[in-house]
């Protein structure tokens, strides 16, 4: 199905499934310990060996040679496989660094190694012996210090950008801000870390593994290992978190699969919390530049947004300035990014890459500038509200109510209560209050589905979607149960398995509007090809209540199928309408914090979220979506930063213990509104995403709040008590 004109009504509005606050379907899988994880897939027929990886110990240079003998003579080793027997190997096409094969180094803990024991407890004993000689490298491992020869990225990954005369505007105005924030290096740390079982038949493998995109792994393992694509069988039916960290082939699914080849048996590796953090993919840190002007009354004449990130060679920025070419209007105004090289650990995509770390410094920066006006900070993004491309006016918005989420927000969360900095106080606490708008592009991927009707009148659906914790097995049910017009008691969800049609995957918000657009496709050869077998017209059939009815006419399900069922398949496709119109979501984050006034420890209160977002599919996964996300800004605002050793590349607090997150004591009440409305541009379910979008300006809004509790400006993240308490007043 190719969607390139806007959606008309069609069985999706009838909203008898979809939009409902349905329960997950793999909740009680879930809740009771039924659901199987990539490393607790389990076969009595099988016997499962284990492997443990060996990562470097420098952070550039190559191997110069590798002693095994002791490893290999250990108690229960069954094999160690190195990247020296593996020799140069093909890079995957999403992969910045090589994850096994060949004697270069190139960045702290990459796989060099796997030891395969009986048990997991014997691999990891056994792979502290293999032994190790490097000729190390001298790397760069600092931002800062690696700025000044920062350079201008590939035109291919983000061009400068420049509408008017951002300079002779910016010297003119009235007004100005001119700062300089900075976000630290940020890791996933999801609780579920990349495990993956490998178990070879002939020719042919099968990988269990926490994957969010089936396809693009299974694609970049068969260049990495040089097998035959249609001789990898993944399967991803349950992920426990991602997080953008999942979304490329990592270094546990290929030690699984050569180390099951070398002791003919299935293995499993897991990588521990300290090569999750180095050897996997984080968010990288950024130095970032914003300078804005406006006239006395507070209308911007002039924005810039420059930004600095560093990654390994032939890495890509972290693009911060993305959300500055589209959030406010500005008849002047420009962006830049300049890509550093690191040798620290690979940079990629984390949650809401680019506009998280992006909106983290704009939105301090708007208070700022809204200050020095004298406006409110709500009623300032207000009058700079835009309904169309500032780059391209002739381009609108598909829809766009920024000003209703941030004046349904103001009024919510009691925003005339404000104060001015350091006014409000609740005995030792010093009470503030803060604001951010939140924004992220709707991003779309072709999506496949298939979608079977058996003759029980079951519908099932098969995808290689995955569901990283976010609800996707509901939604999908829901979209498949108000397409077919039975109870969602009455679908099947089947996920995760390269033997399905392939998904648009989970990542990037793109997910739910995606999959769920092709299954609505699916769902629509599904229902012709049942016209077509009862000879209805078309155009008038009605599925409802089990039955397909035409005219006077109405057959069960169960009897249309016939003792053979019936199928239907199909791809989502996009048009130009993500080109003629811009298509986003908004919101408004609210934060009320406190601040110790003798030691600055900062503590949430409370948090509200009000999010544009299309049509929202299920309330209760979306809020779930957006809770979480506003838990991972509260961390990134206070407490996530990965300190690297700037002499020998690496993450130091590499595990739980000491790179620390914000749990349920760290934020007391949270509140999500979802504004009423559907964007007919931007697919069939007429839905965008949410997910990323409930992490997009949290931070800030923290940052914000601080800023009025204490009247100390912190533009360096995290918000840690060594940046307040020298700003303190006095202690009565």
């Amino acid at each position: 199905m190719q969607f390139d004109t806007p959606a008309t009504t069609n069985p999706i509005d009838n909203l008898k499934v979809v939009g409902q606050p349905i329960h997950r379907i793999d909740g009680q899988l879930k809740t009771t310990g039924r659901a199987m994880y990539a490393y607790e897939w389990h076969d009595p027929n099988m016997s499962y060996a284990y492997g443990y990886p060996v990562g470097a110990a420098i952070a550039k240079g190559r191997i110069t040679s590798m002693d095994v003998s002791a490893a290999k003579k250990a108690p229960g080793v069954l094999a160690v496989v190195t990247t020296l027997d593996i020799g140069e190997r093909k890079k995957g096409r999403f992969n910045t660094a090589k994850l096994f094969g060949g004697d270069e180094v190139q960045h702290y803990h990459q796989a060099i190694a796997v030891v395969v024991a009986e048990t997991f407890e014997q691999a990891r004993a056994a792979a502290s012996l293999v032994k190790v000689d490097y000729a190390e490298e001298k790397g760069v491992f600092d931002l800062g210090q690696a700025k000044d020869s920062a350079v201008k990225p590939d035109e291919s990954q983000q061009p400068d950008t420049a509408v008017g005369d951002f300079e002779a505007a910016f010297r003119s105005a009235p007004v100005t801000v001119d700062a300089s924030y900075t976000t630290p290096d940020q890791s996933h740390a999801m609780m579920e870390p990349h495990a993956s079982i490998a178990a070879w038949n002939g020719d042919e493998v099968t990988v269990w593994t926490s994957s969010q995109m089936i396809d693009w792994w299974r694609s970049d393992l068969a260049t990495t290992l040089d097998i035959d694509k249609e001789n990898i069988h993944l399967m991803s039916p349950f992920i426990g978190g991602g997080f953008g960290g999942k979304l490329f082939l990592r270094a546990d699914a290929v030690l699984a699969v050569v180390g099951a080849r070398a002791v003919k048996r299935p293995v499993k590796v897991a990588l521990p919390r300290p090569l999750l953090i180095n050897n996997t993919t984080h968010r990288p840190a950024t130095i970032q530049r914003i300078r804005i002007g406006t006239e006395r009354d507070g209308k911007i004449t002039a924005i810039a947004h420059e930004s600095w990130s560093g990654d390994l060679p032939g890495g890509g920025l972290e693009t911060a300035v993305n959300q500055t070419r589209l959030l406010y209007a500005g008849a002047n105004r420009m962006t830049a990014m300049r890509l550093a090289t690191l040798h620290l650990p690979e940079g990629n995509a984390m949650r809401a890459p680019g506009e998280a770390p992006g909106l983290m410094a704009l939105e301090i920066a708007i208070d700022e500038i809204a200050e020095k006006v004298g406006i409110d900070p709500v009623q300032f993004r207000i009058v700079n509200d835009t309904q169309v491309d500032p780059e391209k006016p002739q381009r609108p918005f598909s829809q766009r109510n920024l000003v209703g989420c941030l004046t349904l927000g103001a009024e919510r969360f009691g925003w005339r209560e404000r104060g001015k900095p350091g006014s409000r106080r609740d005995g030792s606490w010093l009470v503030g209050m803060g604001v951010a708008v939140a924004f992220r592009n709707n991003l779309v991927l072709p999506s496949g589905a298939r979608v079977k009707l058996d003759r029980e009148g079951v519908v099932t659906v098969e995808t290689d979607m995955t569901d990283i914790g976010t609800g996707s097995y509901t939604i999908i049910a829901q979209t498949a149960a108000e397409m077919m017009g039975v109870t969602i008691d009455k679908v099947a969800v089947q996920l995760g398995d390269s033997r399905f049609p392939v998904s648009a995957g989970s990542g990037g918000q793109f997910g739910a509007n995606s999959s769920t657009s092709g299954v609505y496709a699916a769902c629509v050869k599904l229902r012709e090809a049942i016209a077509k077998k009862l000879g209805f017209n078309s155009e008038d059939i009605v599925f409802e209540n089990g039955e397909v009815r035409s005219g006077n006419r109405s057959v069960p399900l169960a009897e249309a199928a016939g003792p053979d069922g019936l199928v239907g398949e199909d791809t989502i496709k996009w048009g130009e309408l993500t080109e003629t119109h811009q298509q986003s979501t908004f919101g408004a984050h609210f934060v009320e914090v406190g601040v110790d006034i003798a030691t600055g420890e900062s503590r949430i209160r409370r948090m509200l979220a009000v999010c544009a977002a299309g049509r929202i599919l299920n309330p209760i996964t979306a809020r779930s979506q957006v809770i979480g996300a506003m838990t991972m800004g509260a961390g990134g605002a206070l407490s996530e930063e990965l300190a690297v050793d700037t002499r020998r590349g690496f993450f130091v607090n590499h595990d739980l213990a000491s790179y620390e997150v914000a749990v349920h004591a760290d934020i007391p009440h949270q509140e999500v509104i979802f504004m009423d409305e559907t964007d007919p541009m931007s697919s069939p379910m007429k839905a965008k995403g949410v997910g990323e979008l409930g992490l997009c300006g949290v931070a800030a809004a923290i940052a914000n709040a601080v800023y009025n509790a204490t009247g100390v400006r912190v533009r360096h993240y995290p918000l840690t008590l060594d940046k307040l308490i020298g700003g303190l007043p006095d202690v009565a």
